[in-house]
Order: structure tokens, then sequence, then C-alpha cells
């Protein structure tokens, strides 16, 4: 199994989570040095709580399934102090 499926059966097992909020995660690139490139999709890209779900939840369930992974980062939302 290569990353991309690892890091997408990773996410499988938080996607219910997200969808029951009306949102989802797509993987939109794995770098060379192990950084996951995620999309947030429907309501987990304008909720306010996204940052603390990509932090508690999406990054911790694919650093924990797949060790080769060093960051996880959200391409559409913007880092919040």
């Amino acid at each position: 199994m290569n990353l991309t499926e690892q890091v997408e059966q990773a996410l499988e097992t938080i996607r219910p989570y997200l969808k029951a909020d009306g949102g989802d995660v797509s993987v939109e690139e794995i770098t060379s040095d192990g950084v996951v490139k995620l999309k947030l999709l429907g309501n987990c890209g304008s909720c306010p709580m996204s940052f603390m779900t990509m932090k508690s939840g999406i990054e911790q369930a694919i650093m924990k399934a797949v060790p080769e992974i060093t960051s996880v980062v959200a391409v559409n939302m913007a880092e919040q102090d």
C-alpha cells in the first residue's frame, strides 16, 4: 500500500464525523518530505473550529496511522493565532 492509500485509509476513520457536520477532506498532495496537503470541503472549509478539527482530529489520525508523515496542512485554511 502506498503513502496516499495509507493516508486515505486513515482519513476513512474520521470521515464519518466530518460528514456528520456537512464536511469532508481530500488529499491534494503528499510531498517528498512527508507533508500531506489537504483541502477541507463543505462546512469544514468555513467552520470556525476547522483549525481544531485539523490539528486534533485529522492530523493526529494521519500521523498515528502513517509514521512516515511529518506534517499535515490544509491548503485552503488560513492559520489562526
